[in-house]
């Protein structure tokens, strides 16, 4: 095993086409996670964002039972599932609704892999992730997609905003809130099949979650926190493909290992800043005497 910084001087790093393809995506990706899950976050809807990828990966194994693309199955399941959660659930509380879907989508997932002859390993790539073989056409829709969200989100960003902190206020300044909700878990739909085919189901939320959470410890304004989520996301994704290229190991490991981490962290400083500008406000002994 060498050392990472044989790796990082490495040529392969950078000059082979697989690896290309791997920044790439992977970079698309952590920005569309980092953008998307400060909202997500600020919502309170980390479990939305953690159910949509499993239900996601039913969709996959349903379109691979029939023959089509998985990652066709992929999309129309995982935005299915958000319409879903935004139709059936109360406005802003999706837990009962969204717990339900799960467990649904989750079975219906098990039936279609036992009717399917063979386990197929794009199937099971969607779990794990597969970001060191992303072919070309992969990059494209990546991109493609990964734009539209971030357009999305760019137009909601006023009412999305209010309707996430104020709900009421925005109500009485005329915003539908219940449509805006819609738009929003669509977008998280949307998001949730960029990502689950580069870094897998099981690694899509703490992909979203992680940087967002983190980022919102570390500052209170709302652009430079997304700045700072898709920053997060970023770092993590390119420290954890060096490391896998050291040494072997998957790099969604690397990925949940370094966002926990950075999210102790962040909570640590902001908790220490905190305690810290509590002491200040505290009297002295004699004056409190």
């Amino acid at each position: 095993m060498g050392t990472v910084w044989n790796t990082i001087l490495s040529p392969g790093m950078f000059s082979e086409s697989f690896m290309i393809n791997t920044w790439i995506g992977a970079t698309t990706v952590a920005v569309i996670a980092g953008v998307v899950g400060f909202f997500v976050v600020l919502r309170g809807s980390a479990f939305v964002a953690h159910a949509l990828p499993k239900g996601g990966f039913a969709g996959a194994a349903g379109a691979a039972l029939l023959g089509a693309n998985t990652v066709i199955g992929l999309a129309v399941f995982s935005v299915a599932g958000a319409l879903s959660i935004g139709w059936l659930g109360k406005r802003g509380r999706h837990d009962v609704v969204t717990a339900l879907i799960l467990t649904f989508l989750l079975g219906a997932g098990a039936l279609f892999l036992n009717l399917h002859d063979v386990y197929a390993p794009e199937i099971y790539s969607l779990l794990f992730g597969e970001v060191l073989g992303v072919s070309g056409i992969e990059i494209v829709d990546t991109v493609v997609l990964g734009i539209v969200c971030i357009a999305a989100l760019a137009i909601l960003y006023r009412p999305l905003m209010l309707a996430s902190v104020m709900s009421e206020s925005a109500e009485a300044r005329g915003i539908r809130v219940r449509r805006i909700e819609m738009y929003f878990l669509v977008i998280v739909g949307l998001a949730t099949a960029i990502t689950v085919p580069i870094v897998g189901a099981l690694l899509t939320f703490s992909l979203m979650i992680a940087p967002a959470a983190a980022a919102r410890y570390l500052t209170h304004h709302p652009i430079r926190a997304v700045g700072v989520s898709v920053a997060i996301a970023v770092v993590t994704v390119w420290i954890s493909i060096f490391l896998s290229y050291d040494t072997g190991w998957p790099v969604g490991f690397f990925v949940a290992a370094i966002t926990a981490v950075v999210y102790s962290l962040a909570r640590g400083w902001r908790y220490l800043i905190n305690r810290g500008k509590r002491l200040k406000r505290r009297p002295p002994i004699l004056d409190r005497a």
